[in-house]
Protein backbone atom coordinates (compact mmCIF):
# COMPACT_ATOMS: atom_id res chain seq x y z
CA UNK A 1 0.00 0.00 0.00
CA UNK A 2 2.82 1.95 0.81
CA UNK A 3 4.32 1.52 -2.66
CA UNK A 4 1.12 2.59 -4.56
CA UNK A 5 0.86 6.06 -2.38
CA UNK A 6 4.43 6.50 -3.61
CA UNK A 7 3.61 5.86 -6.69
CA UNK A 8 0.12 8.41 -7.05
CA UNK A 9 2.43 10.99 -5.57
CA UNK A 10 4.97 10.58 -7.95
CA UNK A 11 2.21 10.56 -10.78
CA UNK A 12 1.27 13.73 -8.88
CA UNK A 13 4.44 15.32 -9.00
CA UNK A 14 5.39 14.65 -12.81
CA UNK A 15 1.52 15.93 -13.39
CA UNK A 16 2.21 18.99 -11.98
CA UNK A 17 5.82 19.59 -13.92
CA UNK A 18 4.59 18.61 -17.37
CA UNK A 19 1.22 19.55 -19.55
CA UNK A 20 -1.03 17.30 -18.43
CA UNK A 21 -3.95 18.76 -18.94
CA UNK A 22 -4.10 18.97 -22.91
CA UNK A 23 -6.69 17.11 -22.87
CA UNK A 24 -9.05 19.30 -20.95
CA UNK A 25 -7.82 22.08 -23.20
CA UNK A 26 -10.31 23.89 -25.15
CA UNK A 27 -9.57 25.40 -28.99
CA UNK A 28 -8.38 28.65 -27.75
CA UNK A 29 -5.78 26.91 -25.16
CA UNK A 30 -7.89 27.55 -22.21
CA UNK A 31 -8.64 24.84 -19.47
CA UNK A 32 -11.76 23.15 -18.19
CA UNK A 33 -10.96 23.22 -14.64
CA UNK A 34 -13.98 22.24 -13.66
CA UNK A 35 -13.50 18.83 -15.04
CA UNK A 36 -9.90 18.86 -13.73
CA UNK A 37 -11.50 19.54 -10.20
CA UNK A 38 -12.93 16.39 -10.89
CA UNK A 39 -10.66 14.36 -12.12
CA UNK A 40 -8.44 15.45 -9.08
CA UNK A 41 -11.24 14.99 -6.55
CA UNK A 42 -11.41 11.36 -8.17
CA UNK A 43 -7.80 10.59 -7.91
CA UNK A 44 -7.73 11.69 -4.25
CA UNK A 45 -10.90 9.70 -3.03
CA UNK A 46 -9.09 6.92 -4.66
CA UNK A 47 -5.93 7.20 -2.78
CA UNK A 48 -7.88 7.51 0.41
CA UNK A 49 -9.89 4.91 -0.22
CA UNK A 50 -6.92 2.60 -0.59
CA UNK A 51 -4.98 4.20 2.26
CA UNK A 52 -8.30 3.86 4.71
CA UNK A 53 -8.23 -0.31 3.50
CA UNK A 54 -4.83 -0.58 4.19
CA UNK A 55 -4.93 1.44 7.68
CA UNK A 56 -7.79 -1.29 8.26
CA UNK A 57 -5.94 -4.45 7.27
CA UNK A 58 -2.93 -3.10 9.48
CA UNK A 59 -5.24 -2.87 12.01
CA UNK A 60 -6.60 -6.01 11.74
CA UNK A 61 -3.07 -7.63 11.18
CA UNK A 62 -2.49 -5.81 14.69
CA UNK A 63 -5.29 -7.01 16.82
CA UNK A 64 -4.23 -10.61 15.19
CA UNK A 65 -0.95 -9.84 16.45
CA UNK A 66 -1.79 -8.42 19.30
CA UNK A 67 -4.40 -11.53 20.04
CA UNK A 68 -1.21 -13.83 19.29
CA UNK A 69 0.87 -11.92 21.38
CA UNK A 70 -1.16 -12.26 24.31
CA UNK A 71 -1.90 -15.85 23.99
CA UNK A 72 2.06 -15.93 24.13
CA UNK A 73 2.27 -14.33 27.31
CA UNK A 74 -0.47 -15.72 28.83
CA UNK A 75 1.16 -19.54 27.85
CA UNK A 76 4.25 -18.03 29.44
CA UNK A 77 2.88 -17.05 32.35
CA UNK A 78 1.32 -20.70 32.70
CA UNK A 79 4.71 -22.40 32.03
CA UNK A 80 6.19 -19.67 34.05
CA UNK A 81 3.84 -20.51 37.26
CA UNK A 82 4.11 -24.65 36.59
CA UNK A 83 7.63 -24.19 36.37
CA UNK A 84 7.38 -21.92 39.22
CA UNK A 85 5.38 -24.37 41.03
CA UNK A 86 7.72 -27.63 40.35
CA UNK A 87 10.56 -25.94 41.28
CA UNK A 88 8.94 -25.28 44.77
CA UNK A 89 8.06 -28.83 44.81
CA UNK A 90 11.83 -29.79 43.95
CA UNK A 91 12.99 -27.42 46.74
CA UNK A 92 11.27 -28.91 49.44
CA UNK A 93 11.33 -32.43 47.95
CA UNK A 94 15.38 -31.71 47.51
CA UNK A 95 15.48 -29.79 51.46
CA UNK A 96 13.33 -32.55 52.92
CA UNK A 97 16.25 -35.42 51.18
CA UNK A 98 19.09 -33.11 52.37
CA UNK A 99 17.82 -33.20 55.33
CA UNK A 100 17.34 -37.02 55.46
CA UNK A 101 20.78 -37.53 54.25
CA UNK A 102 22.27 -35.61 57.09
CA UNK A 103 20.34 -37.12 59.78
CA UNK A 104 21.58 -40.60 57.90
CA UNK A 105 24.80 -39.53 57.81
CA UNK A 106 25.13 -38.12 61.57
CA UNK A 107 23.49 -41.81 62.37
CA UNK A 108 25.95 -43.41 60.56
CA UNK A 109 28.88 -41.47 62.04
CA UNK A 110 27.42 -42.07 65.66
CA UNK A 111 27.06 -45.57 65.02
CA UNK A 112 30.49 -45.63 63.55
CA UNK A 113 32.04 -43.73 66.75
CA UNK A 114 30.24 -45.27 68.77
CA UNK A 115 31.17 -48.94 67.77
CA UNK A 116 33.20 -51.03 70.39
CA UNK A 117 35.69 -51.88 67.59
CA UNK A 118 38.34 -50.00 66.23
CA UNK A 119 37.63 -49.22 62.70
CA UNK A 120 39.80 -47.89 60.10
CA UNK A 121 38.90 -46.35 56.78
CA UNK A 122 42.13 -46.59 53.95
CA UNK A 123 41.32 -45.44 50.28
CA UNK A 124 42.97 -46.91 47.44
CA UNK A 125 46.13 -44.95 48.30
CA UNK A 126 46.07 -46.95 51.83
CA UNK A 127 45.17 -43.20 53.09
CA UNK A 128 43.04 -43.39 56.31
CA UNK A 129 39.42 -42.21 55.60
CA UNK A 130 38.05 -43.14 58.83
CA UNK A 131 39.40 -43.24 62.24
CA UNK A 132 36.40 -43.90 64.79
CA UNK A 133 36.53 -43.18 68.63
CA UNK A 134 37.79 -46.13 69.60
CA UNK A 135 40.79 -46.03 67.08
CA UNK A 136 41.17 -43.05 68.65
CA UNK A 137 41.28 -44.50 72.45
CA UNK A 138 43.78 -47.04 71.45
CA UNK A 139 45.79 -44.92 69.50
CA UNK A 140 46.02 -41.99 71.44
CA UNK A 141 45.37 -40.05 68.07
CA UNK A 142 42.76 -38.26 67.03
CA UNK A 143 40.86 -38.46 63.99
CA UNK A 144 41.87 -34.77 62.29
CA UNK A 145 45.57 -35.48 63.24
CA UNK A 146 45.50 -38.66 61.37
CA UNK A 147 42.42 -38.27 58.27
CA UNK A 148 44.72 -38.39 55.02
CA UNK A 149 47.71 -40.02 56.23
CA UNK A 150 49.27 -43.24 55.11
CA UNK A 151 48.11 -45.47 57.65
CA UNK A 152 51.55 -47.18 58.48
CA UNK A 153 53.07 -43.56 58.62
CA UNK A 154 50.20 -42.23 60.95
CA UNK A 155 49.91 -46.10 63.09
CA UNK A 156 53.23 -47.74 62.42
CA UNK A 157 52.66 -49.89 65.47
CA UNK A 158 49.47 -51.98 63.12
CA UNK A 159 49.98 -55.33 63.10
CA UNK A 160 48.48 -55.62 59.11
CA UNK A 161 50.58 -55.32 56.30
CA UNK A 162 50.13 -53.82 52.46
CA UNK A 163 50.37 -57.58 51.59
CA UNK A 164 47.60 -58.58 53.72
CA UNK A 165 44.85 -55.48 52.23
CA UNK A 166 46.22 -56.55 48.47
CA UNK A 167 44.91 -60.01 49.09
CA UNK A 168 41.48 -58.85 50.60
CA UNK A 169 41.35 -56.56 47.66
CA UNK A 170 42.28 -59.52 45.39
CA UNK A 171 40.06 -62.00 46.60
CA UNK A 172 37.20 -59.59 47.08
CA UNK A 173 36.32 -61.26 50.42
CA UNK A 174 36.70 -60.32 53.56
CA UNK A 175 39.81 -61.45 55.27
CA UNK A 176 39.81 -62.58 59.05
CA UNK A 177 42.95 -62.58 60.90
CA UNK A 178 43.51 -63.43 64.42
CA UNK A 179 46.54 -61.93 66.55
CA UNK A 180 48.12 -63.04 69.76
CA UNK A 181 50.79 -60.69 71.34
CA UNK A 182 52.89 -62.88 73.53
CA UNK A 183 49.79 -64.41 75.13
CA UNK A 184 48.37 -61.54 76.52
CA UNK A 185 46.25 -59.67 74.04
CA UNK A 186 44.17 -61.39 71.71
CA UNK A 187 42.92 -59.63 68.47
CA UNK A 188 40.14 -60.70 65.39
CA UNK A 189 41.37 -58.20 62.51
CA UNK A 190 38.77 -58.30 59.47
CA UNK A 191 39.63 -56.37 56.62
CA UNK A 192 36.76 -55.53 53.98
CA UNK A 193 37.41 -54.90 50.94
CA UNK A 194 34.78 -51.76 49.23
CA UNK A 195 33.14 -52.95 46.09
CA UNK A 196 30.89 -51.16 43.37
CA UNK A 197 31.79 -47.70 45.17
CA UNK A 198 33.83 -44.98 42.55
CA UNK A 199 36.35 -44.98 45.44
CA UNK A 200 37.95 -48.03 45.50
CA UNK A 201 39.72 -48.98 49.31
CA UNK A 202 38.93 -51.16 52.53
CA UNK A 203 37.56 -51.46 55.94
CA UNK A 204 39.58 -52.58 58.84
CA UNK A 205 38.14 -53.78 62.06
CA UNK A 206 40.24 -54.61 65.20
CA UNK A 207 38.42 -56.54 67.82
CA UNK A 208 39.53 -56.67 71.09
CA UNK A 209 38.77 -60.21 72.40
CA UNK A 210 41.30 -60.64 75.13
CA UNK A 211 38.96 -60.68 77.59
CA UNK A 212 36.80 -62.93 76.16
CA UNK A 213 39.32 -65.63 75.54
CA UNK A 214 40.25 -65.29 79.45
CA UNK A 215 37.10 -65.82 80.00
CA UNK A 216 36.39 -68.84 78.29
CA UNK A 217 39.85 -70.39 79.22
CA UNK A 218 38.04 -69.28 82.98
CA UNK A 219 35.21 -71.72 81.53
CA UNK A 220 37.75 -74.22 80.30
CA UNK A 221 39.24 -74.50 83.85
CA UNK A 222 36.23 -74.28 85.23
CA UNK A 223 35.11 -77.60 83.46
CA UNK A 224 38.49 -79.22 84.20
CA UNK A 225 38.25 -77.87 88.17
CA UNK A 226 34.45 -79.63 87.93
CA UNK A 227 36.13 -83.04 86.75
CA UNK A 228 39.01 -82.85 89.06
CA UNK A 229 36.21 -82.60 91.77
CA UNK A 230 34.51 -85.33 89.90
CA UNK A 231 37.35 -87.69 90.08
CA UNK A 232 38.48 -86.71 94.04
CA UNK A 233 36.24 -89.17 95.61
CA UNK A 234 37.66 -91.59 93.17
CA UNK A 235 41.38 -91.18 93.32
CA UNK A 236 41.00 -90.66 97.50
CA UNK A 237 39.71 -94.54 97.14
CA UNK A 238 42.32 -95.46 94.68
CA UNK A 239 44.81 -94.01 97.03
CA UNK A 240 43.76 -95.16 100.17
CA UNK A 241 43.60 -99.24 98.73
CA UNK A 242 47.74 -98.81 98.22
CA UNK A 243 48.59 -96.53 101.40
CA UNK A 244 46.30 -99.27 103.73
CA UNK A 245 48.49 -102.05 102.40
CA UNK A 246 51.91 -99.93 102.30
CA UNK A 247 50.81 -99.86 106.24
CA UNK A 248 50.00 -103.24 106.67
CA UNK A 249 53.43 -104.15 104.63
CA UNK A 250 54.87 -101.66 107.33
CA UNK A 251 53.45 -103.02 110.43
CA UNK A 252 54.48 -106.45 109.24
CA UNK A 253 58.26 -105.66 108.92
CA UNK A 254 58.32 -103.91 111.77
CA UNK A 255 57.15 -107.48 113.71
CA UNK A 256 59.46 -109.10 111.68
CA UNK A 257 62.53 -107.08 112.77
CA UNK A 258 61.32 -108.36 116.40
CA UNK A 259 61.78 -112.14 115.66
CA UNK A 260 64.84 -114.04 115.73
CA UNK A 261 65.72 -115.23 113.21
CA UNK A 262 64.70 -112.13 110.73
CA UNK A 263 63.50 -113.72 107.19
CA UNK A 264 65.52 -111.98 105.17
CA UNK A 265 63.67 -112.79 101.76
CA UNK A 266 60.31 -112.38 103.48
CA UNK A 267 61.44 -108.94 104.19
CA UNK A 268 62.31 -108.02 101.07
CA UNK A 269 59.76 -108.74 99.39
CA UNK A 270 57.11 -106.96 101.82
CA UNK A 271 59.57 -103.92 101.02
CA UNK A 272 58.84 -104.97 97.23
CA UNK A 273 55.16 -104.31 97.12
CA UNK A 274 55.78 -101.33 99.58
CA UNK A 275 57.21 -99.78 96.29
CA UNK A 276 54.86 -100.89 94.50
CA UNK A 277 52.09 -99.85 96.23
CA UNK A 278 53.87 -96.25 96.32
CA UNK A 279 54.35 -96.34 93.09
CA UNK A 280 50.94 -96.95 92.36
CA UNK A 281 49.62 -94.08 94.68
CA UNK A 282 51.86 -91.52 93.29
CA UNK A 283 50.78 -92.49 89.69
CA UNK A 284 47.77 -91.45 90.72
CA UNK A 285 48.15 -88.51 92.39
CA UNK A 286 51.05 -87.10 89.56
CA UNK A 287 48.66 -87.65 86.75
CA UNK A 288 45.59 -85.61 89.05
CA UNK A 289 47.73 -82.74 89.70
CA UNK A 290 49.40 -82.17 86.07
CA UNK A 291 45.86 -82.37 84.60
CA UNK A 292 44.76 -79.79 87.30
CA UNK A 293 47.29 -77.29 88.00
CA UNK A 294 48.15 -77.31 83.72
CA UNK A 295 46.78 -74.95 80.79
CA UNK A 296 46.99 -72.27 78.53
CA UNK A 297 50.05 -70.89 77.79
CA UNK A 298 51.20 -71.62 73.93
CA UNK A 299 50.49 -74.15 71.67
CA UNK A 300 53.30 -77.10 70.96
CA UNK A 301 54.01 -79.76 68.54
CA UNK A 302 53.67 -82.69 69.69
CA UNK A 303 52.08 -86.76 69.30
CA UNK A 304 48.69 -87.27 69.44
CA UNK A 305 49.02 -91.10 69.84
CA UNK A 306 51.17 -89.76 72.86
CA UNK A 307 48.19 -87.55 74.56
CA UNK A 308 45.65 -90.18 73.69
CA UNK A 309 47.82 -92.83 75.24
CA UNK A 310 47.83 -90.37 78.61
CA UNK A 311 44.55 -89.68 78.63
CA UNK A 312 43.55 -93.35 78.92
CA UNK A 313 46.29 -93.75 81.91
CA UNK A 314 45.17 -90.98 83.66
CA UNK A 315 41.15 -92.14 82.85
CA UNK A 316 42.50 -95.59 83.93
CA UNK A 317 43.10 -94.21 87.33
CA UNK A 318 39.99 -91.54 88.15
CA UNK A 319 37.29 -92.71 85.78
CA UNK A 320 34.69 -95.08 86.69
CA UNK A 321 30.50 -94.31 87.48
CA UNK A 322 27.99 -95.04 90.27
CA UNK A 323 26.98 -98.54 88.58
CA UNK A 324 30.22 -99.49 89.93
CA UNK A 325 32.13 -99.90 85.85
CA UNK A 326 35.77 -98.61 86.30
CA UNK A 327 37.35 -97.33 83.24
CA UNK A 328 40.47 -100.01 83.59
CA UNK A 329 37.45 -102.50 83.44
CA UNK A 330 36.85 -101.58 79.93
CA UNK A 331 38.88 -102.70 76.85
CA UNK A 332 40.30 -99.99 74.83
CA UNK A 333 41.52 -100.56 71.50
CA UNK A 334 43.96 -97.73 69.61
CA UNK A 335 44.59 -97.99 65.77
CA UNK A 336 47.32 -95.46 65.36
CA UNK A 337 48.01 -94.76 61.27
CA UNK A 338 52.05 -95.06 60.33
CA UNK A 339 52.25 -91.63 58.73
CA UNK A 340 50.36 -89.98 61.83
CA UNK A 341 52.69 -86.36 62.47
CA UNK A 342 53.06 -84.17 64.91
CA UNK A 343 50.68 -81.20 65.28
CA UNK A 344 50.27 -77.95 67.13
CA UNK A 345 48.43 -78.03 69.90
CA UNK A 346 47.30 -76.97 73.76
CA UNK A 347 48.28 -80.53 75.50
CA UNK A 348 46.35 -80.37 78.40
CA UNK A 349 43.33 -79.13 76.79
CA UNK A 350 43.25 -82.08 73.93
CA UNK A 351 43.62 -84.18 77.06
CA UNK A 352 40.97 -83.07 78.47
CA UNK A 353 38.65 -83.18 75.42
CA UNK A 354 39.26 -86.88 75.84
CA UNK A 355 38.89 -87.41 79.47
CA UNK A 356 35.56 -86.03 78.58
CA UNK A 357 35.08 -87.98 75.98
CA UNK A 358 36.40 -91.10 78.27
CA UNK A 359 33.49 -90.01 80.83
CA UNK A 360 30.62 -90.19 78.31
CA UNK A 361 31.94 -93.85 77.07
CA UNK A 362 32.11 -94.68 80.96
CA UNK A 363 28.91 -93.78 81.44
CA UNK A 364 27.05 -94.80 78.37
CA UNK A 365 28.96 -97.95 78.92
CA UNK A 366 27.74 -98.65 82.44
CA UNK A 367 23.99 -98.07 81.53
CA UNK A 368 24.48 -101.97 79.87
CA UNK A 369 23.09 -104.41 81.83
CA UNK A 370 23.70 -107.90 80.05
CA UNK A 371 26.21 -109.76 81.66
CA UNK A 372 27.47 -111.00 78.55
CA UNK A 373 29.00 -107.66 76.83
CA UNK A 374 32.22 -106.76 76.80
CA UNK A 375 32.68 -102.98 77.28
CA UNK A 376 34.95 -101.93 74.66
CA UNK A 377 36.51 -98.25 73.42
CA UNK A 378 37.73 -98.43 69.72
CA UNK A 379 40.30 -95.00 69.03
CA UNK A 380 41.71 -94.44 65.84
CA UNK A 381 43.89 -91.74 64.33
CA UNK A 382 44.38 -91.13 60.78
CA UNK A 383 45.86 -88.91 58.46
CA UNK A 384 43.64 -87.55 55.27
CA UNK A 385 45.49 -84.79 53.08
CA UNK A 386 45.90 -81.88 55.41
CA UNK A 387 43.84 -82.53 58.52
CA UNK A 388 44.04 -85.44 60.94
CA UNK A 389 41.26 -87.55 61.85
CA UNK A 390 40.38 -88.92 65.51
CA UNK A 391 37.90 -91.49 66.29
CA UNK A 392 36.49 -92.53 69.11
CA UNK A 393 33.90 -94.86 69.44
CA UNK A 394 32.38 -97.25 72.21
CA UNK A 395 30.14 -99.91 72.31
CA UNK A 396 27.69 -98.77 74.89
CA UNK A 397 23.96 -97.20 75.13
CA UNK A 398 23.83 -94.70 72.70
CA UNK A 399 22.51 -91.57 72.06
CA UNK A 400 18.81 -90.23 71.00
CA UNK A 401 18.55 -88.47 68.18
CA UNK A 402 16.86 -85.19 70.16
CA UNK A 403 20.01 -85.93 72.38
CA UNK A 404 22.57 -84.91 69.70
CA UNK A 405 20.84 -82.15 68.86
CA UNK A 406 22.38 -80.68 71.85
CA UNK A 407 25.19 -82.57 72.71
CA UNK A 408 27.38 -79.89 72.05
CA UNK A 409 25.54 -76.53 72.85
CA UNK A 410 26.54 -74.71 76.37
CA UNK A 411 24.91 -75.06 79.37
CA UNK A 412 23.77 -78.50 78.89
CA UNK A 413 22.01 -79.86 82.19
CA UNK A 414 23.85 -82.12 84.87
CA UNK A 415 21.79 -84.58 84.93
CA UNK A 416 17.76 -85.39 83.92
CA UNK A 417 15.04 -84.81 86.74
CA UNK A 418 14.10 -88.94 86.16
CA UNK A 419 18.12 -90.21 86.36
CA UNK A 420 18.69 -90.86 83.13
CA UNK A 421 21.96 -90.12 81.82
CA UNK A 422 22.56 -86.79 79.88
CA UNK A 423 24.15 -87.34 77.28
CA UNK A 424 25.43 -83.90 76.60
CA UNK A 425 27.31 -83.87 80.06
CA UNK A 426 30.12 -80.95 79.63
CA UNK A 427 31.01 -81.86 75.77
CA UNK A 428 30.04 -78.05 75.04
CA UNK A 429 33.79 -76.95 76.56
CA UNK A 430 34.91 -79.91 74.26
CA UNK A 431 33.18 -78.46 71.14
CA UNK A 432 35.09 -75.43 72.04
CA UNK A 433 38.38 -76.33 72.32
CA UNK A 434 38.14 -78.38 69.11
CA UNK A 435 36.32 -75.69 67.08
CA UNK A 436 37.78 -72.12 68.66
CA UNK A 437 40.91 -73.15 69.50
CA UNK A 438 42.48 -75.52 67.37
CA UNK A 439 39.82 -74.54 64.58
CA UNK A 440 38.69 -77.86 63.77
CA UNK A 441 35.51 -80.35 63.93
CA UNK A 442 33.76 -82.18 65.67
CA UNK A 443 30.14 -84.02 65.46
CA UNK A 444 29.20 -87.72 66.35
CA UNK A 445 26.78 -90.37 64.90
CA UNK A 446 25.26 -92.54 67.14
CA UNK A 447 22.70 -95.50 67.47
CA UNK A 448 20.55 -96.22 70.88
CA UNK A 449 21.23 -99.87 70.24
CA UNK A 450 24.75 -100.06 68.66
CA UNK A 451 26.91 -97.36 70.15
CA UNK A 452 28.23 -93.50 69.70
CA UNK A 453 31.61 -92.53 67.61
CA UNK A 454 33.00 -88.84 68.19
CA UNK A 455 34.60 -87.96 64.96
CA UNK A 456 36.96 -85.26 65.15
CA UNK A 457 39.19 -83.37 62.48
CA UNK A 458 42.13 -81.29 63.23
CA UNK A 459 44.39 -79.07 60.36
CA UNK A 460 47.67 -79.93 60.49
CA UNK A 461 49.04 -76.69 59.74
Amino acid sequence: MKNITALIMLFSSQLAAADIFWFVRYADSSTNWQYVANFSGGILIICLSLTALWLFLSQSRARRYSKELEEIRTQLELRVKERTATLEDEIVEHRDTSSRLYRSESYITSILRSMPLMLIGLNKDHEITQWNQRAEEISGMSSGDVIGMDLWAAYPTITITPQQIKQAQDEGTALTIKYIQRGQYHFDITIYPLQDQVETGVVILLDDVTQRVKNETMLIQRDKMSSVGEMASIMAHDVNIPLRAIIKDVQTVRQGLTTDPIDDIGLNELLEDVMVRGQQATSVISNLVNFSSSGGGEKSTTSMAGIIDHSVELANDVLSVMAGLRFSHIKVNVDYADDIPEIPCYVTEMQQVFLSLFRHSCYALGKISDPDHSPTINIEVTKFYETLWVRVQHNGRGISLEDQKFIFEPFAAEGKADGQYDAGKRLSFSYFIITEQHQGQISVTSDPDIGTTFHIQLPLQ
